[in-house]
């Protein structure tokens, strides 16, 4: 492929990712709008899940199909059904029919994110490859940035439609770019569909996925039938999926993978760096709205250092990866992420917004390492014909772990945040009456003024504590991941293990 055609390819690459990363936060932001439009307010739940679960589900199927059969087409077809996705999703007339769409762009998503890397791991040579994945993987953290702040602005001067319909011109644009330059020049060698291992694992992640994110819920507590016939189901078809690929001549997933052991250590650090990273995008807003005082807008801003120091990480993670073995550049990753968590975990409500930023910064700049070095440690030394299935394993487990990340930790604000109301209040009911449950409504500008200072303290304080707590507990999968960082080797991009 000729030097002209590869930027025009790369170009298409990074304008999918964008869209697909993006795509997520940019809904987020207008969901209250959405729901205040279509109604159905104990459905849009399904809205984030339909996506997430599509997504999950096609990654591993997609990485193996690409292998098998060659990148264009699958790529090609992921952005045609993301584009028919968010076009749909513009059309929805109710909460179902935006669910159900939203399912369709997911199938997309599914093929497009791990493919990207999979062709930048093909056309370009070894030495050229980690700043390559450092370029894509620095989209993830812009997007993070870009998503929140679009939607919101796209929401409320033009509608909220054209946050699906803002995707059409990016992934026509894309299309192209992809359709017209894209030759690929490796041999995929045709092999036989592993019907068992596909509709196994695809039921399981599906039941495990729906689990995770309905379980804990007013309507389905994590004792209930519906929840515990969920993981019961995943358990059954997991199971089954281990025995098909055992058995099958191509398995989706070929295990002797994992006994390599720079890509073992890659899908723990996916998995433990998306259960951690993700909390971080989640609550560092609501700490910020709550304990500080900020608006919405403002909560959604204070991520952008930490976005940015991820952009920056994933760029010197990129550019030194043929010099700098992947063990010595996830250290300093894990590091920094180490410090940036314990700083976060020892906030207290008179910690400037100064410091929370400089912690921000600390915490983003090491995760960004990962964006770009994990895919590529997946990938290294292997041929052509597993490397699709090796970049969208990786892409699974850091998805996989970011939701089972938040639904963990989750547990654990949500747990901490009710005790230390409780003490708090303790022989106090009636002063607290109002202001149980979900508290994020309370530190509205309008509601925050009228609630009594001595009350108020004791919300905040409770707010904060049950973040940081939870922060405090983020550092023992960081440490794991220490673990696994250690075991990596002293292999390098371009080089043999």
């Amino acid at each position: 492929m000729n030097t002209a055609n590869t930027k025009w390819v790369v170009a298409g690459l990074l304008l999918s990712i964008l869209m697909a990363a993006m795509d997520n936060t940019i809904v987020a932001t207008a969901m209250g709008t959405i729901v205040s439009d279509l109604g159905g307010l104990s459905q849009f739940v399904w809205v984030t899940s339909a996506y997430m679960v599509a997504t999950m589900a096609g990654m591993p199927i997609f990485g193996k199909l690409s292998d098998m059969y060659g990148r264009k087409r699958f790529f090609v077809f992921g952005l045609v059904v993301f584009l028919l996705g968010s076009a749909l999703c513009g059309l929805a007339q109710t909460m179902t029919q935006l669910s159900l769409f939203r399912a369709i762009q997911g199938i997309g998503g599914g093929a497009l994110m791990p493919i990207a890397f999979t062709i930048i791991f093909d056309i370009f040579p070894p030495e050229k490859r980690g700043k390559m994945t450092g370029l894509l993987g620095a989209v993830f953290g812009i997007s993070s940035v870009l998503g929140p702040l679009l939607g919101a602005y796209i929401t409320d001067t033009i509608g909220w439609h054209w946050v699906f319909y803002v995707n059409v011109p990016i992934g026509i644009l894309a299309l192209i770019f992809i359709v017209i330059f894209y030759k690929e020049n490796s041999e995929h060698r045709k092999q036989q569909i592993d019907w068992a291992g596909a509709v196994t694992l695809v039921v399981s992640i599906v039941a495990l996925m729906f689990a995770l994110e309905l379980g804990g819920e007013a309507e389905y507590g994590w004792g209930s039938a519906k929840i515990l016939g969920l993981f019961a189901v995943f358990a059954v078809f997991f199971i089954a999926f281990i025995v098909a690929e055992r058995k099958a001549a191509d398995p989706i997933l070929p295990f002797w993978l994992f006994k390599r052991r720079l890509f073992a250590s890659a899908q723990a650090l996916a998995f433990l760096y998306g259960a951690t990273f993700i909390i971080l995008t989640v609550y560092i807003p609501l700490f910020v709205q709550a304990v500080y005082g900020g608006s919405a807008t403002n909560a959604g801003l204070i991520l952008t250092p930490m976005m940015l120091g991820s952009v920056v990480g994933s760029a010197i993670s990129g550019i030194f990866q043929t010099k700098i073995s992947f063990r010595r550049l996830m250290t300093a990753s894990v590091i920094s992420f180490f410090a940036g968590m314990a700083l976060l975990a020892f906030m207290t409500p008179d910690t400037s917004r100064i410091l929370l930023t400089i912690f921000m910064v600390l915490a983003g700049f090491g995760v960004g390492f990962s964006f770009s070095l994990l895919p590529t440690a997946s990938m290294h030394n292997l041929e052509p014909r597993y490397r699709g299935t090796a970049n969208s394993t990786n892409s699974f487990l850091r998805s996989f772990g970011m939701t089972l990340g938040i639904t963990i930790f989750g547990a654990i604000q949500s747990s901490v945040l009710a005790n230390r109301l409780k003490d708090a209040f303790a022989g106090q009911e009636g002063a607290a009456a109002g202001f149980g449950g979900d508290l994020r409504s309370v530190f509205q500008s309008d509601v925050r003024s009228k609630i009594p200072p001595d009350i108020l303290s004791k919300i905040v304080d409770a707010m904060s504590q049950s973040v940081t707590t939870m922060f405090m507990w983020a550092l023992v999968p960081i440490a794991l991941a220490a673990v696994a960082i250690a075991c990596m080797g002293k292999a390098k991009a371009g080089t043999e293990e």
